[in-house]
C-alpha cells in the first residue's frame, strides 16, 4: 500500500513539473519613449496581480532601464519607488556643480561662465560627441541597479535579459547580453547627437530605437513561445506643428524609430499581445509625467485583461516561479554587504592614478553602499579631467574587486572656455565685454598647465600664466602669471573719466590645504600709467614691486544666487610705490594694503539669507596710491552705478534675502527664479580722510533673477542716501 501511495505521488509531482516545463515561455517586450517608461511599470504591475510569468525579457532605451530592473530581480514596488524617486532631470546636464569643483576650477568657472565645451589638438577643434556625456544618466542608473557585479551572461538574471542598442559606425543592431547592466542601460538610451556615445567593447554605441524600438525578433529568437510587446512610441506630429528646425529633426527622428516599430509588430502572431497605452499627449522629455504614465499603462493592461488572463498560471506554479526568482537574485544581492578587497584602475587619462585614488577615497575591507560609491564617483568626477567615470565590480571568493574606469575627455587635452557680461542701466550706460581663455593641459609629467586670458569690450585684458604642481598629490604648485590690463572708471557727477593701463608680473608659490581653498604666497611687480580725461591733466606713470600672501575658501554653491557655503578671501601686499612725475613727498612709498571679501549663504527651503562683507585699506606715508579699490553696482551699494565710488579705503556690509519663486511654477520643473531684497551700508575714503561710521551711504535693492546657460540674468531696482539710485539689467558674468 505504501508502495502503491509512493509511486502515486512521485507520479503527481511529475505530472505537475512537466506540466510547469511544458508552459508557453513567456517573453515581455518593453519599447523606448523617455520620461513615458513608467507606464512599463503600470504593466508589469497588472502581470504580476494576475499571476502571468515572464520568462524573457527585452527592451530599448527607457524599456532597457525597466526591464533590466526587473530581470535583476527588483520588485514591481520596489521599480516603481526607486524610477519615481530619482532625479532623471539632472540626466540633461553633466556639468559639474560649482559647490563640487576645486579652488581654482570655481574660480575659472565664474569668470568663464558660456557652457560650450570646444577643445583644439592635432590641427582641429574638437567637441564632444554628444551635448550631454552621459555622466549624469550613468549615476542616476548606478543608483537604481545598487553595486552589483558584471555578468558573464544576462541569461544568469533572475529573468534572462537583453538590451538593444545601435553602432553609430554601421547602423546595425547590437544585442548587448553580457557585462555591466549600468553601461547596458546607457547604451541603449543614448540618444545621437545629444548623449554621447557609450563605448562597449571596441564598438560606439547609441540608441536602440534607430534599428529596433520594438524588438520582438530578439525575444523570440531566446525561446519565447508568446509575446507581450508594450509600446510607448511617440506619435507623428501633425504638420501644422512642424514649425521650427528642431520639430523637423524630432519628427525625422520619430519616423524611423516608429519604422523599426512597425517591421517588427509584423513578426506577431495570434497568440501574441500588444499594449499600446494612451501616452500619445505625454511628453519624453518631461519626467513630471512618470505618475500618469505608471496609470496609463495600468489602465491599457487591465484594457486587454480577457486576453492576458490566458496566459496567468495557478497560485501556486506562481509563487514556484517568483521564489525561482528571488533565489536567482539573491546570488548577487547577497553580495552587495561584501566587502571591496581590491580596487583596480582602468586609467584612460594623463592624471596619476594615486590622484584618482586619493579623491575616490574608498576604504578596502569595508563595505560600500551605493550612496557611498555615488560621493566616490562624484568626488573624481568633480576633478573635472574626466569625460566619464564608472566603475564595474567582480565577486571573487575572497571578497570584492572594485575597477574604476576613468575617460579622459575626448574634445582634450587643449581647451577652450568663453564668458559673456551685458550690464545697462537703460538710460545711457550699457558695458559689454567678452572672455576667453585657451587652456593646454598635462604639458608636464606632473600636470603643469597654460592658461592665455583675452577679454574685450569696455575694459580690456590680456594674460599668460602658467601653473605648475610640485608634488605627486598636487598640494603645493607654483604660478607664475603675466598680465597687461586697461581698466576704466565711467565718468560721474564728482569725477571726470579715469582710465590705469597696467603690465602686471606675478611669481607665487601656493598650497591646496584643501580642495576648497589656498594659501598663496609669492613677489609682484606692476608699471603702468594713470590718466584722466580732462584737457589740462597729463597722465603719469608708476611702478610698483614687492611682496604679498593671500589666503582664500570657497564652498559656495552659486556665485550668482548661492543658496549654502562661504566665499572667503584675504590678501596682504607690502610694495613699494614709485610714481614720475613725483606725486608724493618720498621717492619710494613703502606701501601696505589689506583686503578682505566674505559671502556666506545659508538656505532654508525656498529662502535663503546671504550675508556680504568686503574691507580694504592701505597704510603708508603719503596722500596718493594708484592702489584703489570700488564700490557700486548690483549688491554693491545697489543703488549706484557700477564702480561708481573709488578711494583706497573702503568698508562694505549686506544682507539678502531671496526666495525660488521656481518652486511654484507648475509641472515642478525646479527652474531658480529668485525674488530677493538688499539692505547695505558701505562707502569708501581718500588716503588722507578719517574712516567714520556716520559717513556710511545705505541701500538696498528688489530684484528677480535666474541662472542661465549663459550666466545669471537679473533685473531689479536700487535706491541710495543722497536720492541716488539705479534701474538695473545684467546678463551673464564678468570678473
Amino acid at each position: 500500500m505504501r508502495f502503491v501511495l509512493l509511486t502515486f505521488l512521485l507520479f503527481k509531482l511529475a505530472t505537475l513539473a512537466f506540466s510547469v516545463h511544458a508552459r508557453d515561455k513567456i517573453g515581455l517586450v518593453l519599447s523606448g519613449g523617455g520620461a513615458k517608461g513608467s507606464a512599463h511599470i503600470g504593466v508589469l504591475k497588472v502581470l504580476e496581480q494576475h499571476n502571468i510569468p515572464i520568462d524573457y525579457v527585452v527592451g530599448t532605451s527607457i524599456g532597457a532601464y525597466v526591464g533590466g530592473m526587473y530581470a535583476l530581480g527588483y520588485e514591481v514596488d520596489e521599480i516603481e519607488r526607486i524610477m519615481l524617486a530619482l532625479p532623471w532631470h539632472d540626466g540633461y546636464s553633466d556639468f559639474i556643480p560649482r559647490a563640487a569643483l576645486s579652488y581654482a576650477n570655481k574660480q575659472h568657472r565664474d569668470r568663464y561662465n558660456l557652457s560650450i565645451r570646444l577643445g583644439y589638438s592635432d590641427g582641429e577643434f574638437k567637441v564632444p560627441h554628444g551635448l550631454l556625456l552621459g555622466q549624469s544618466a550613468y549615476q542616476i542608473l548606478q543608483r537604481s541597479t545598487d553595486t552589483v557585479s558584471s555578468f558573464a551572461s544576462f541569461d544568469d538574471l533572475a529573468i534572462p535579459f537583453r538590451a538593444i542598442a545601435s553602432n553609430i559606425a554601421t547602423a546595425k543592431m547590437v544585442v548587448l547580453d553580457a557585462g555591466s547592466i549600468n553601461q547596458a542601460m546607457k547604451a541603449s538610451a543614448a540618444v545621437p547627437g545629444i548623449v554621447a556615445a557609450v563605448e562597449i567593447d571596441g564598438v560606439m554605441l547609441v540608441d536602440g530605437g534607430i534599428t529596433n524600438n520594438m524588438p520582438i525578433d530578439v525575444v523570440k529568437s531566446m525561446g519565447a513561445d508568446i509575446v507581450i510587446a508594450v509600446d510607448i512610441g511617440s506619435p507623428l506630429a501633425e504638420q501644422s506643428e512642424l514649425t521650427s528646425t528642431v520639430s523637423v529633426l524630432n519628427q525625422l527622428s520619430t519616423i524611423l524609430t516608429n519604422n523599426t516599430s512597425l517591421a517588427k509588430k509584423a513578426l506577431m502572431t495570434d497568440k501574441d499581445v500588444l499594449l499600446r497605452p494612451a501616452i500619445d499627449e505625454l511628453s519624453t522629455t518631461d519626467w513630471s509625467v512618470m505618475p500618469q504614465a505608471l496609470k496609463l499603462g495600468e489602465q491599457a493592461a487591465l484594457a486587454n485583461l480577457d486576453v492576458l488572463a490566458k496566459l496567468a498560471i495557478n497560485d501556486i506554479d506562481y509563487q514556484a516561479y517568483q521564489q525561482q526568482k528571488r533565489n536567482k537574485a539573491q546570488q548577487w544581492f547577497a553580495k552587495l554587504a561584501d566587502k571591496i578587497v581590491e580596487i583596480q584602475f582602468s586609467n584612460d587619462s594623463k592624471v596619476e592614478n594615486d590622484i584618482i585614488a586619493l579623491h575616490f577615497a574608498v576604504e578596502l575591507n569595508k563595505e560600500l553602499s551605493k550612496e557611498a560609491l555615488d560621493l566616490a564617483i562624484d568626488r573624481v568626477y568633480a576633478l573635472d579631467k574626466f569625460e566619464q567615470v564608472t566603475v564595474e565590480f567582480i565577486d571573487t571568493e575572497q571578497g570584492r574587486v572594485l575597477i574604476l574606469y576613468t575617460k579622459a575627455k575626448s574634445w582634450g587635452p587643449n581647451y577652450f572656455d568663453f564668458g559673456f557680461n551685458l550690464k545697462t542701466d537703460f538710460s545711457n550706460r550699457s558695458i559689454t565685454s567678452m572672455n576667453m581663455s585657451y587652456l593646454m593641459t598635462d604639458l608636464t609629467p606632473k600636470g603643469g598647465r597654460w592658461l592665455n586670458e583675452v577679454r574685450v569690450g569696455w575694459e580690456t585684458l590680456l594674460a599668460s600664466e602658467f601653473y605648475q604642481p610640485l608634488n605627486k598629490s598636487h598640494d603645493l604648485y607654483s604660478r607664475a602669471r603675466v598680465t597687461f590690463a586697461q581698466d576704466r572708471w565711467e565718468k560721474t557727477n564728482q569725477r571726470p573719466e579715469l582710465s590705469k593701463d597696467s603690465y602686471l608680473a606675478t611669481l607665487s608659490l601656493g598650497y591646496n590645504y584643501s580642495f576648497n581653498g589656498i594659501i598663496e604666497l609669492g613677489v609682484t611687480a606692476e608699471t603702468g600709467d594713470l590718466s584722466l580725461d580732462t584737457p589740462d591733466t597729463d597722465e603719469f606713470d608708476y611702478q610698483s614691486y614687492g611682496s604679498f600672501v593671500k589666503f582664500a575658501y570657497d564652498t559656495l554653491n552659486s556665485i550668482n544666487f548661492p543658496t549654502q557655503g562661504n566665499k572667503l578671501s584675504v590678501e596682504v601686499q607690502w610694495l613699494n610705490d614709485k610714481y614720475s612725475p613725483h606725486l608724493t613727498t618720498t621717492t619710494t612709498d613703502k606701501t601696505l594694503t589689506f583686503t578682505l571679501d566674505w559671502r556666506g549663504a545659508v538656505g532654508l527651503g525656498g529662502h535663503t539669507f546671504v550675508g556680504i562683507t568686503s574691507f580694504a585699506t592701505i597704510d603708508n606715508d603719503s596722500d596718493f596710491s594708484v592702489h584703489v579699490t570700488e564700490l557700486g553696482g548690483f549688491l554693491n551699494l545697489s543703488g549706484y552705478q557700477e564702480d561708481a565710488l573709488i578711494g583706497v579705503h573702503k568698508v562694505f556690509a549686506a544682507v539678502v534675502y531671496q526666495y525660488d519663486l521656481g518652486r511654484e511654477v507648475p509641472g515642478g520643473s525646479g527652474l531658480p527664479i529668485y525674488l530677493g531684497t538688499s539692505i547695505e551700508a558701505g562707502n569708501v575714503w581718500a588716503m588722507n580722510e578719517t574712516v567714520k561710521y556716520s559717513d556710511l551711504i545705505h541701500s538696498g535693492s528688489i530684484y528677480i533673477g535666474t541662472d542661465t546657460s549663459f550666466g545669471p540674468a537679473v533685473f531689479g531696482i536700487g535706491a541710495a542716501t543722497g536720492g541716488e539710485y539705479s534701474l538695473f539689467l545684467s546678463l551673464g558674468k564678468s570678473w
